[in-house]
């Protein structure tokens, strides 16, 4: 087992068309100096903080794989920017790409063994899309849950509604419609379409999804910017974004996992089985969308999943 070393700090971020100075909060469990690639973990939603992967840094004390988590810009411990609530051409993809960017080279990730990324959810996009640019020093890449298009996911949610009670999938088709997703008729269907797809697990929810809650509830810049007010499809800056016709780029071994029971639906999952040239794919049987906290079996099974393959590669059985 690893020595457990844990590292945090922030880095300065210039976004040229803000004002206001920037920084990237970062948190390292373990030790940049060892001879493994270090994984950097990007979380989901979008606005939700890093602290619900934090079973992830396991990694370090099981594989001795360094981990490294960082908050996006725009919420929990980086930089909020209230004001630029709204401004669609600021929230894309372009601006997370720079900042996670930012981030390996402050850090001098890709000298040495270089690094791997693992993308969970929203946080899937930005690392497909970043795979994609065939950047110096990444070495596996996993897509954890993660999101090949805005169509394909908003489809895929169309199909989750559908295998729901009739009265359920009513309440949230009806009240979706009228724009009432704050009623409680939305509110009370909705909660049982998140038990049954998003976290298996609770009620009460496990602890490590609190956090994001509290996260997305202080600051309502990102997500409705980027997703807009329906939590069952995006209307914002990211209504028309896809990867898919950049997958074939992905020139590193990928591991692709989703839970049977997920809100990121086969139909968003197919296209990197598809298109990228070096993948597995793995859905974990009766498992949701936060499969690595919805009880210790299946986190360990999750775990253990990403650190063979990690460390083993394509070979992994």
């Amino acid at each position: 087992m690893a020595e457990i070393s844990i590292k945090e700090g922030s880095l300065p971020f210039e976004i040229p068309r803000v004002d206001t100075p920037c920084h990237t909060y970062y948190k390292i469990f373990g030790k940049l100096s060892s001879n493994s690639p270090r994984l950097v973990v990007l979380h989901g939603d979008p606005g939700a903080g890093h602290e619900y992967l934090l079973p992830f840094a396991q990694l370090w004390e099981q594989f001795g794989i360094p981990v490294i988590f960082y908050d996006q810009i725009g919420c929990a411990s980086s930089t909020h920017l209230p004001d630029t609530t709204g401004d669609e051409s600021l929230w894309q993809e372009s601006l997370f790409i720079a900042e996670l960017d930012n981030l390996l080279d402050s850090l001098r990730l890709r000298d040495g063994p270089g690094y791997y990324i693992l993308g969970h959810s929203w946080g899937g996009r930005l690392a497909a899309a970043f795979a994609a640019r065939r950047p110096l020093g990444l070495q596996m890449l996993v897509l954890a849950s993660a999101i090949a298009s805005t169509e394909t996911v908003n489809l895929g949610n169309q199909l989750n509604r559908k295998a729901l009670p009739p009265d359920v999938r009513l309440a949230l088709e009806e009240e979706d419609q009228k724009g009432n997703v704050g009623s409680q008729r939305f509110k009370d269907a909705y909660a049982i379409y998140r038990r049954t797809y998003f976290c298996r697990a609770g009620p009460p929810p496990p602890k490590e999804l609190v956090p994001a809650g509290k996260n997305m509830a202080q600051d309502k810049t990102v997500r409705p910017t980027i997703y807009g007010p329906s939590p069952l499809r995006c209307t914002g800056s990211f209504r028309d974004w896809t990867v898919i016709p950049r997958l074939h780029q992905i020139a590193v071994p990928t591991l692709v996992y989703n839970g049977d029971f997920d809100t990121s639906h086969y139909v968003t999952t197919v296209p990197f089985f598809e298109h990228i040239p070096r993948v597995r794919w793995i859905t974990f049987p009766n498992a949701g969308h936060m499969c690595h906290v919805e009880g210790p079996e299946l986190r360990e099974r999750v775990l253990r999943t990403v650190g063979e393959f990690l460390t083993q590669g394509l070979n992994t059985r």
